[in-house]
């Protein structure tokens, strides 16, 4: 990766979890991911770190996301790993200053090797500025993707710069006629009738938070599988204000309603067990709000079973 902009990257530090002993049958998550190799990675679980705020600063929202990937990877750490694949920490990026778009392309230019490696990119926010840049990475490697995106938001906001309410909009205009973009747990009293009205001219299969409340996780799962049925790569977009405000407080726009972490859970794993996910990306974790590291830790736990469930199904192909 030397030909990537090391002042905005730092490599990633020692991750620290429970010690139970050593050995496969006593494997965490901090015990047996790689922070020593420094790449390039092949076939590997590779996780990112993008520590940026400035998207949710520009989009009005509260400070904190930027430190949301140092949290992250605490709430991780402790976590048992029950699968031999190899995982590694590829870093973090830092926006530097106001300069959003230059930590933008130094995540897409380190997304688009994880990815042109096989290797299922982790990608933690981060507002969701971070996902503009992730797509952009992984899209110049691998070509059109499904986009699914569990969140209260659209992200498809126009503006005169990028902000972590643009993302979706921005991919659009990247992509043009390849864009396929589905969200599921929309509040449509936080979405403006334009940012409706945006998505039905974009083609958007939109499922609201409501609606959502109305189904089993086994329904839900099948909705979103069936979001993503084809053949294309698959990039896998959480907002963790999708969430209620009472699982996830830590985030930079709490939810009045959202969709319980069982139903997102289903529906992530249910995306992840085709095993064409190539990119994930979780973001808005603001440890500034968090309670208890409730927000981290359902997190993680999302993390965890996605990597799980995308493992399986590439290790049962």
């Amino acid at each position: 990766m030397n030909t990537l902009k090391a002042e905005l990257f730092t490599p990633p530090a020692p991750w620290s979890g429970r010690d139970d002993g050593p050995g496969p049958q006593h494997a965490r998550w901090h015990s047996v991911i790689d922070t020593e190799g420094g790449g390039p990675w092949r076939d590997s679980v590779a996780v990112l770190g993008f520590a940026s705020d400035e998207g949710v600063e520009r989009n009005g929202g509260r400070q904190g996301a930027a430190r949301g990937p140092e949290a992250l990877r605490a709430a991780l750490g402790g976590l048992a790993v029950h699968h031999p694949w190899p995982l590694v920490d590829a870093g973090t990026v830092t926006t530097q200053g106001t300069d959003l778009e230059g930590a933008q392309r130094e995540v897409s230019a380190r997304v688009r090797e994880l990815a042109a490696g096989g290797n299922l990119a982790v990608v933690l926010g981060g507002g969701h500025e971070t996902s503009f840049a992730t797509h952009r990475g992984a899209f110049e490697a691998l070509g059109p993707m499904h986009v699914i995106n569990f969140d209260a938001h659209f992200d498809l906001r126009q503006a005169p710069q990028p902000t972590s309410g643009t993302p979706f909009r921005q991919i659009a205009e990247l992509v043009g006629a390849d864009f396929d973009y589905s969200v599921f747990g929309i509040s449509e009293p936080n979405n403006t009738p334009i940012l409706f009205d945006t998505a039905r001219e974009l083609g958007v299969r939109t499922v609201l938070d409501v609606e959502l409340a109305e189904l089993s996780a086994r329904e839900c799962a099948a909705a979103a599988a069936a979001a993503v049925k084809g053949e294309m790569p698959i990039h896998l977009s959480i907002d963790l204000d999708v969430l209620p405000a009472a699982v996830a407080p830590g985030v930079s726009a709490p939810a009045g309603f959202g969709v319980a972490l069982e139903k997102v859970r289903a529906m992530a794993t249910a995306v992840a067990a085709t095993g064409r996910v190539a990119l994930v990306d979780v973001v808005e974790l603001n440890p500034e709000f968090d309670v208890d590291s409730r927000t981290a830790k359902a997190a993680a736990r999302l993390v965890h079973d996605i990597v799980a469930a995308h493992l399986a199904a590439v290790g049962a192909d």
